[in-house]
């Protein structure tokens, strides 16, 4: 029978219970085990799309184009599961389906109500991942042990064991041991608090995972041991990491967490592999060349709204053994105090997606600057349009040039609406979303890059390349070097008379990982790296 592990989360949030969930995730398949996951999320939006990223963080989108947590991002930069639209659920979603079976009276008069009716719904979403092809199943609960809004889904958790067997079921519980300067000693009070919230709800944890500044010595091991009737062993230390992420699941292994799950399931598996892991650590201790750079946007203060870019970032840095420092500036500022004094000095431009007019034309200037300077460039989403919008003012001469998402009045609408979209009034899951297929010009930059012809990338977007524009950007200059396979939309921009200057359409962060960077990423680094050293355009520049 297919195994649960339950990651639960208590003290505050913000703990790292997605990353432990995928380093759990990681060290269960490099021992040979198939491993679905899945987040139960308690806000009752239906799903993430349609927050705000100051709020939120990123919307992390799947291939098949469900808008997601960010933390699937974890989940599938450290692992191999398949995810899909089952593997994040939210408590909207949730009552969404309980109340459309209602009204379609499949509960035949009876009075709904949140148990059964809500907790048997967030059962059968966590029992639909298990089958005869996985071995275990984890699922991460979303918010802090105690908050009203987790109740449902700690409580449909913790009749589970009851349908599936004790022994086919375990929880984590994720909790915070802080450090109080004034005392000089770690606290294991609100550790014991959480877990008896738990306990309180009718779910005892198998094993803790205790975030924690400082070390805990033997005494607040059996402390917490003690007091939350967990044997020692399962007392797991988890040390802030201040170097990278990637050593959580290497320290998780070296706690034995592994072996515990096993242990626990009686199952039988193989050595862990970590070489490759090991491989990704030792690059990022040992570059061989450093650069920096930019990321402009209009959420530069708030790191998760582009959680995946930085990610990509690292992942390119690491496949060419080079030592990123990146540094996100607010579009805005670059409309204030210009680009030339923002943006000097650095050795890549990217500027990724987004939504709304604040900060347009900061993206423009910026790119323009990488533009004429060749300053290598990655443009994302709105970064391609925004690109799109400076090569048609500052290079093909179409004065006010803009998008018709900023400008319903320009005289060149060079992005506009997608022709799917214009009879679209919900806001919600309604975009161009998920995996598409393109087909990459021979010999382009991106091609190179791909070492392709033909890919599939994931989308997010309404607006588009305005085709009735194509013939007179491609006569200024402006290389399509990306299309979808019928050639009606453009997924791809370069120019070739710079050193890499490269703009998607699509979202390639959402396909990179710490052990395959994605081409795009890599390549960046790549040309930032001879930007660095020192090239002739530079020197002519």
């Amino acid at each position: 029978m297919t195994k649960h592990i339950f990651v639960t989360g208590g003290v505050v949030s913000s703990l790292g219970k997605g990353l432990t969930s995928a380093s759990i995730g990681m060290l269960l398949e490099a021992r040979g085990l198939r491993v679905k996951m899945q987040k139960l999320d308690p806000y009752i939006n239906v799903d993430p799309g349609t927050m705000s990223p100051f709020q939120h963080g990123e919307v992390y989108v799947l291939d098949d184009g469900s808008e997601t947590d960010l933390d699937l991002g974890h989940y599938e930069r450290f692992t191999s599961t398949l995810l899909t639209r089952d593997s994040n659920y939210t408590t909207g979603q949730i009552y969404l389906s309980v109340i459309n079976k209602e009204r379609r009276g499949e509960f035949l008069g009876k009075t709904v109500q949140v148990i059964p009716h809500i907790t048997n719904e967030i059962k059968e979403v966590v029992k639909k991942l298990a089958d005869d092809e996985t071995d275990v199943v984890i699922t991460e609960i979303g918010g802090t042990v105690g908050d009203i809004e987790s109740l449902p889904f700690l409580e449909a958790i913790r009749q589970i064991p009851i349908d599936v067997g004790r022994e086919n079921c375990m929880f984590i519980h994720l909790t915070l041991v802080p450090y109080l300067k004034a005392a000089g000693e770690l606290k294991t009070k609100p550790t014991q608090h959480s877990v008896g919230i738990l306990r309180q709800i009718g779910i005892q944890p198998d094993v803790l995972v205790c975030r924690t500044e400082r070390a805990l010595d033997v005494g607040d091991r059996e402390k917490i041991a003690l007091f939350c009737n967990v044997p020692l062993e399962s007392v797991i230390e988890e040390r802030d990491k201040d170097f990278s992420i990637y050593e959580v699941p290497l320290s998780l292994q070296s706690n034995r967490i592994d072996e515990l799950i096993l242990r626990r399931f009686h199952l039988t598996a193989k050595a862990a592999d970590l070489e490759q892991w090991h491989e990704i650590l030792h690059r990022l201790r040992n570059p061989e060349h450093e650069v920096s750079i930019a990321v402009v946007g209009k959420y530069a203060e708030h790191r998760d709204a582009y959680k995946s870019i930085y990610e990509s970032l690292d992942h390119g840095g690491i496949d060419r053994r080079t030592q990123l420092r990146v540094q996100p500036i607010n579009s805005e500022d670059i409309e204030e105090e210009g680009a030339e004094r923002l943006l000097a000095g650095f050795d890549a431009l990217v500027v990724p997606g987004g939504f709304g007019e604040r900060g347009i034309e900061g993206k423009v200037k910026a790119i323009r600057f990488a533009r004429e300077r060749g300053l290598p460039f990655l443009g994302i989403c709105l970064g391609m349009q925004c690109a799109v919008i400076d090569f048609a003012r500052n290079v093909a001469g179409l004065e006010g040039a803009h998008s018709t998402e900023f400008d319903r009045s320009s005289p060149h609408p060079v992005i506009c609406l997608l022709e799917e979209q214009k009879d679209v009034t919900d806001k919600g899951g309604t975009m161009r979303l998920g995996a598409q297929p393109a087909v990459l010009a021979a010999g382009s930059r991106s091609e190179q890059a791909y070492g392709t012809r033909e890919v599939s990338e994931r989308h997010r977007h309404r607006y588009e390349f305005n085709s009735n524009y194509r013939a007179r950007l491609e006569a200024a200059g402006l290389v399509i070097a990306g299309t979808n396979p019928d050639d009606s939309l453009v997924e791809i921009v370069e120019l070739a008379d710079h050193p890499w200057f490269v703009a998607v359409q699509f979202h390639p962060e959402f396909k990179s990982k710490p052990t395959a960077a994605h081409p795009l990423f890599a390549a960046l680094v790549t040309a930032a790296v001879e930007r660095h050293a020192g090239s002739a355009w530079v020197a002519e520049s």
